[in-house]
C-alpha cells in the first residue's frame, strides 16, 4: 500500500493494551514531533515516480492528518483499515450508497438514530433502495423478511435513545450465512465498549463528533473494517465531498487519546445515575443497559466491555403536571447537566428525543418505536457522580 493511502489500517497492529495504543498507534512523528502539526494545505506537490491515485489532495482524505487518525482508528477496532468524514452522517451516508444501489434491499434495526432512520426510511428509496425494519434482538425473524435482492444489514451497538442491545454475535452470523453486508453503528459504545470485526461485521460506523472526540468541539465521522470495503466507501466520500478538515482531525486524534480514561468514568457514573433514577419515586421508567431488568442486560453484559454512558428516563406524570410537563420543568430546573443536544462530551447533556434527535421521525413512527414524548436522553460526562446526582435530584423534586 502506498504510504499516502487514506485507509491505511491496523493489520500491523502496535502491541500493548487499549489504553497504551490509543496513545501510540498511528503516530508518525513527523520532523520529530510529538503531537501532529496540523497540515492546513489543501494539496501536496506531486511526485513524479506516483501515479494519479498517490495524488494528496484534501477532499481525498489523504493528507498526513488523515492517515494517521485512521490508522490510530483501524488499530483500536482491530481492522484492517479506516477512513474518517466530516460529520457521522457522512460516514453512514457513504457506506450505505457504496453498499447498496437500486433495486437492492436492506435489513435495518427498527430503532435507530433519528438521521439515520430518516435516511432509510425517505431518501434512499429515491434511489430504487428498498428496506425493511427488523428487530435486532429477534433473529428468528428475519429470514421471513429476507429477499433475493437484499444486500445488507444494519444495526447499531446500542439503540439511540433506549439503549437497546441486540442479538449482535447473530447479526454477523446471518450476514455470513446469507452473503450480506453487515455494518453497525458503533458510536454509542466506542472501540473501548466493543470491536465490530470481532464478531463478523464488516463496516463499523462512528459519529466521532461524540466519544471519540470527546469535548464537544467539532462534527466527524469514520468508517473502519476491511480495506477491500473501506477503500470502495472511500471512492463514494469523495465523490460526495464528505472529507475532514486537517485541524479537526487534529482535535480528533488528541480527543482520542483519553477516550479509555474518559469513557471508564463516564460508564461508572451513568451506572450510578441510573440506579438512582430507578428509585426515584418522581421516575416513571429507566433505560439503562447495565440495570438488571433492562430487557437486554445480561447480553450486554456479555457482549460489551462497560454498559456505556448514555441513559434514557420517563419523569412520572402527577396530579400536578403530566409527564411531558414534567420532563420540560426537568431540563429547566437542571444546573449541572446542559440542556443541548448532541452526547459524549466531558459535560453531561440532556435532551428530548422526540423534539431533537428523532424529530425527523413522524409521531407514528417514534411511538412505534417506544420514543414517547416525555423521555429525556442523557449523555453523562465526568463531573464527580454525587454531584450529578443531586442536580437530578433537585430537578426531579417539588
Amino acid at each position: 500500500m502506498s504510504h499516502d493511502d487514506s485507509t491505511h489500517g491496523g493489520s500491523g497492529r502496535r502491541p500493548g493494551s487499549f489504553g497504551t495504543r490509543l496513545i501510540h498507534a498511528g503516530e508518525e512523528r513527523i520532523g520529530g514531533a510529538v503531537a501532529p502539526p496540523v497540515f492546513q494545505s489543501t494539496v501536496f506537490a506531486v511526485d513524479e515516480a506516483g501515479g494519479y491515485e498517490d495524488l494528496k489532495y484534501i477532499r481525498y482524505s489523504n493528507l498526513p492528518n488523515h492517515r494517521m487518525l485512521a490508522a490510530k482508528l483501524a488499530d483500536l477496532e482491530g481492522a484492517e483499515a479506516a477512513l474518517v468524514t466530516g460529520s457521522g452522517m457522512a460516514a453512514i451516508s457513504a457506506a450505505l450508497l457504496t453498499v447498496l444501489g437500486a433495486g437492492d434491499h436492506l435489513l435495518a434495526g427498527d430503532c435507530l438514530y433519528g438521521g439515520t432512520q430518516v435516511l432509510i426510511t425517505r431518501k434512499l428509496p429515491a434511489f430504487g433502495i428498498e428496506h425493511t425494519l427488523i428487530d435486532p434482538g429477534d433473529p428468528a425473524s428475519w429470514a421471513a423478511v429476507l429477499k433475493p435482492s437484499t444486500r445488507a444489514i444494519y444495526v447499531e451497538t446500542i439503540t439511540n435513545p433506549l439503549m437497546r442491545v441486540g442479538d449482535l454475535e447473530a447479526v454477523g452470523r446471518f450476514a455470513a450465512e446469507h452473503g450480506l453486508v453487515a455494518l453497525i453503528d458503533n458510536t454509542f459504545a466506542t472501540p473501548a465498549g466493543f470491536r465490530p470485526v470481532e464478531h463478523g461485521f464488516h463496516l463499523s460506523l462512528h459519529s466521532a463528533t461524540k466519544y471519540l472526540n470527546g469535548h464537544s468541539d467539532l462534527v466527524a465521522g469514520a468508517v473502519i473494517g476491511g480495506r477491500e470495503r473501506v477503500t470502495a466507501v472511500d471512492g463514494t466520500l469523495r465523490l460526495l465531498g464528505g472529507s475532514l478538515d486537517p485541524h479537526a482531525c487534529v482535535l480528533l486524534h488528541r480527543g482520542l487519546k483519553t477516550l479509555e480514561l474518559r469513557f471508564e468514568r463516564q460508564c461508572a457514573t451513568a451506572l450510578e445515575l441510573a440506579r438512582f433514577l430507578a428509585g426515584h419515586p418522581a421516575v416513571a421508567r429507566v433505560a439503562y443497559p447495565g440495570l438488571e431488568d433492562h430487557p437486554d442486560h445480561l447480553r450486554a453484559g456479555r457482549l460489551l466491555d462497560c454498559f456505556g454512558g448514555m441513559l434514557a428516563f420517563e419523569p412520572a406524570a402527577s396530579s400536578k403536571r403530566t409527564g411531558v410537563e414534567a420532563a420540560d420543568r426537568l431540563l429547566r430546573r437542571l444546573r449541572v447537566a446542559v440542556h443541548a443536544p448532541s452526547l459524549g462530551g466531558v459535560e453531561t447533556l440532556v435532551v428530548s428525543p422526540a423534539r431533537s434527535s428523532h424529530r425527523g421521525m413522524t409521531p407514528e413512527q417514534r411511538a412505534a418505536a417506544g420514543i414517547s414524548d416525555e423521555l429525556v436522553r442523557v449523555s453523562v460526562g465526568i463531573e464527580v457522580a454525587e454531584d450529578l446526582i443531586a442536580d437530578f435530584d433537585q430537578a426531579l423534586g417539588g
